[in-house]
């Protein structure tokens, strides 16, 4: 059966000016075009339709979606499954959002009472969730599932008062951070202050501090260049080499 561009628009709730862009970077090509010269879609262009509509979903860009399915690699089933996953990952974090917000509007009606821990579960959840789906194969090799759960457990414990100043600790970091980057004196007192805020900061989730685990941590930031991003960006330079440098000086248990 041959769908036009007005029925594949409607269909996939896209605009037909869509489909033309689509066709006009050879993206997505009609399968034929009709005596009177409209573009008509097989079930073939319906299936490639949905896979760009599902990347573009995840906020892929166009350039990426055409190498990812033009690939002969590219399998649909192991696609659908991946945006599968991401849905239900996303799925819980709205989920606990949600949570957060009919207790906090129950709790503004009087209705019951939130402890200042159910205030903030559905953010730690999310933060957490966030955490897992960017680094948690790493960590749970590095550290095991035990102490990441441990630590897991930890954080989720976190007051208001806690998560300010852990957040506060991390803000101090960063600024000494980019002091030690004017001098990369690691004997400097601004060194030795980068561990004890790291260490101070890390407090915060690790139920049990190791110099041994801190130096391994701080090898993985600069293996990992997720990890070393994550610094260098927020800092505005190159300053993972040197809290590394600073934890493999300074940590001791």
């Amino acid at each position: 059966m041959k769908y036009t561009i007005k029925q594949v628009a409607d269909m996939a709730n896209v605009s037909t000016r869509t489909l033309r862009y689509y066709d006009q970077i050879a993206l997505l090509k009609p399968a034929s075009t009709s005596k009177a010269g409209y573009r008509l879609y097989g079930e073939k262009e319906i299936d490639r339709l949905q896979q760009i509509l599902l990347y573009r979903s995840l906020g892929i860009k166009l350039s990426q979606i055409q190498s990812i399915i033009d690939d002969p690699t590219f399998r649909t089933l192991d696609a659908l499954q991946e945006h599968q996953r991401n849905l239900e990952t996303e799925k819980r974090k709205i989920d606990q959002l949600l949570a957060t917000v009919k207790k906090t509007i129950q709790h503004q009606k009087g209705e019951i009472q939130m402890t200042e821990a159910e205030k903030f579960e559905g953010f730690k959840k999310e933060r957490l969730d966030e955490n897992e789906k960017l680094y948690g194969e790493e960590i749970r090799e590095n550290y095991g599932e035990e102490e990441v759960e441990k630590s897991n457990k930890q954080f989720m414990k976190l007051s208001q008062e806690d998560m300010q100043k852990m957040q506060e600790i991390e803000d101090k970091l960063f600024a000494q951070l980019e002091q030690l980057a004017e001098t990369k004196d690691i004997e400097s007192q601004e060194a030795k202050e980068v561990y004890k805020l790291h260490r101070e900061w890390l407090s915060y989730t690790w139920p049990k501090y190791s110099a041994q685990a801190h130096r391994g941590l701080v090898q993985m930031y600069m293996s990992d260049d997720r990890f070393a991003s994550y610094y260098n960006d927020r800092a505005g330079k190159a300053v993972v080499s040197l809290l590394h440098d600073a934890v493999m000086r300074y940590a001791r248990d």
